[in-house]
């Protein structure tokens, strides 16, 4: 018991010599750690976004809206070769980022080679404060390569152009 009750003091006595450049040193260190832990993680996505999705059979998918656009977005759905992929809800500022130029990525995907069925779902509200639902269905044609498909919500009735490059 004895040896403890010195063990506490040494240990509160040492605590209290502790200088404060020691402490922003440590400050320091844990902050440069902080930094390489960040992008040691990015590093990371990116080799399993490469490991998950090879180039060779992905397939990225994209939403946009045309600048100057008065249509309201609030949600999308994309199903693709029959199955819900991907749905997403829209804030006010996720729009307004669509309407200034934004492009969102929607969904990532492995496709092989050939034909897929692409269908759009989409809610919003016209500029005359009309609510429209708009379903419209496409195919995708994914050649060898990566592929990036487009889905541009564009006009009053809320048109779908599908775009792939």
């Amino acid at each position: 018991m004895r040896f403890i009750s010195l063990m506490l003091i040494a240990s509160c006595a040492f605590g209290q010599a502790v200088s404060r450049e020691e402490i922003y040193g440590l400050d320091e260190q844990i902050q440069s750690a902080k930094q390489d832990v960040i992008e040691l993680t990015s590093e990371l996505a990116l080799l399993e976004e490469k490991l998950l999705f090879p180039s060779s059979t992905q397939a990225a998918f994209f939403v946009s809206v045309p600048s100057g656009s008065e249509f309201d977005l609030q949600a999308v759905e994309l199903s693709l070769d029959g199955k819900v992929v991907s749905h997403h809800l829209y804030t006010f500022r996720e729009l307004e980022s669509l309407r200034k130029g934004g492009v969102q990525k929607i969904h990532l995907a492995n496709l092989e080679p050939g034909h897929h069925p692409l269908h759009v779902r989409l809610i919003g509200e016209s500029a005359a404060g009309k609510e429209l639902r708009v379903n419209a269905g496409f195919t995708v044609e994914k050649q060898t390569g990566p592929a990036f498909v487009e889905i541009e919500l564009a006009g009053d009735q809320s048109a779908i152009n599908f775009k792939v490059r």
